[in-house]
């Protein structure tokens, strides 16, 4: 018979632990526990070790008791297609494999919706193929594990295009390169599909503690900040995206002495994006400390910057004081990863 004490937290008590045969140590399972999922005398259990020590014990058919694998979006004819979009995304970041889209009632699919969500699954659903395509239904479904893309190789990806994005930008702007810019703005588009793919493996993560290896984490508690750091990569692809952009307004060549003080800040903000993502994997808390304090250097960049765009017209220093505070916001991303990273590589410092 176990002897409980209650601890005071919600679902939580505290039992001593039993011996018998004078080597063998037992504790006794909750029954209404085991009640509730249907265990009897000789259930198979799996016992894990966690990070922390802690152990976990789980009924074997456990799994079979989560969510479904699948599930059905029912779409109406009067259905706003961004709408119809949108659930389809939040199914495939909440770790759904397959996702049918029907038609209600037995009438078709708008073309419209279909399109959009077919055009969507090959842009940005990462591993996603499209199983099925009639005029009543479309069937998208994950074929690509966790274990074969990895959120650090996610992750790498992201910053390795974020940064290259960042760099062409600045060629175009030096070049006025309109070409470029314009494939820069295209390129956006793989940084996005790699973020929602992030996300789909964090949230799978969270809600299931066995798929944490698996998907290159050590642990439940770093989710948050490698869900912090996969915005902040997103928003630098995003500002080397509006870097572009307002390049593709200029009429005429930036002049000398204001490029060559945007190329300074753009350059160092750049080091320091690529810094605070090696600080992340190589888990260097000095590296990503020194990224931080080049942050005041950025914005005396900036100040500089701007002190020299008086001398364009109005319409071309709008354009310009919008791509230098794009460069700034950059170097402050940067910052913020390698604030996540101090956060999670400060044991290695402490005494």
């Amino acid at each position: 018979m176990s002897d409980k004490i209650a601890t005071g937290k919600l679902n939580e008590e505290q039992r001593k632990l039993q011996v018998t045969g004078g080597s063998t140590f037992i504790l006794s399972l909750p029954k209404d526990w085991a009640i509730k999922n249907d265990l009897k005398r000789g259930s198979p259990m799996i016992l894990r070790e966690e990070e922390d020590g802690t152990l976990s014990v789980s009924p074997t058919k456990f799994g079979k008791k989560e969510k479904k694998d699948e599930v059905c979006i029912r779409v109406g004819a009067n259905d706003n297609p961004d709408a119809v979009m949108r659930t389809t995304i939040s199914a495939y970041l909440n770790g759904y494999n397959i996702v049918h889209v029907h038609a209600q009632g037995q009438k078709v699919l708008n073309i419209k919706t279909r399109n959009h969500l077919k055009n969507f699954a090959r842009n940005y659903l990462v591993g996603t193929e499209i199983l099925i395509d009639t005029p009543t239904e479309l069937t998208l479904q994950v074929l690509l594990n966790y274990p074969e893309l990895t959120i650090h190789n996610a992750l790498s990806r992201m910053s390795i295009i974020a940064s290259s994005m960042q760099k062409e930008a600045l060629t175009a702007l030096n070049n006025l390169d309109y070409q470029n810019a314009k494939a820069i703005i295209e390129t956006d588009r793989e940084v996005n599909r790699f973020g929602l793919y992030v996300v789909r493996l964090l949230k799978l993560a969270v809600s299931n503690q066995r798929i944490v290896k698996d998907i290159g984490l050590n642990s439940q508690k770093e989710c948050i900040g490698y869900r912090l750091i996969a915005k902040s990569v997103e928003r630098t692809a995003d500002h080397a995206t509006k870097m572009a952009e307002n390049t593709l307004l200029l009429k005429e060549h930036v002049n000398t002495n204001l490029l060559e003080k945007i190329n300074q800040l753009s350059n160092l903000a750049n080091k320091m994006f690529e810094n605070s993502i090696e600080s992340l994997f190589k888990q260097d808390f000095n590296l990503a400390e020194s990224v931080i304090e080049k942050l005041d250097q950025a914005h005396k960049f900036e100040k500089e910057s701007i002190l020299l765009s008086h001398d364009i017209t109005l319409e071309e220093m709008v354009n310009i004081r919008l791509l230098i505070e794009s460069v700034r916001r950059i170097a402050e991303y940067a910052s913020d990863i390698s604030e996540v990273v101090l956060n999670m590589t400060v044991e290695s410092v402490l005494r």
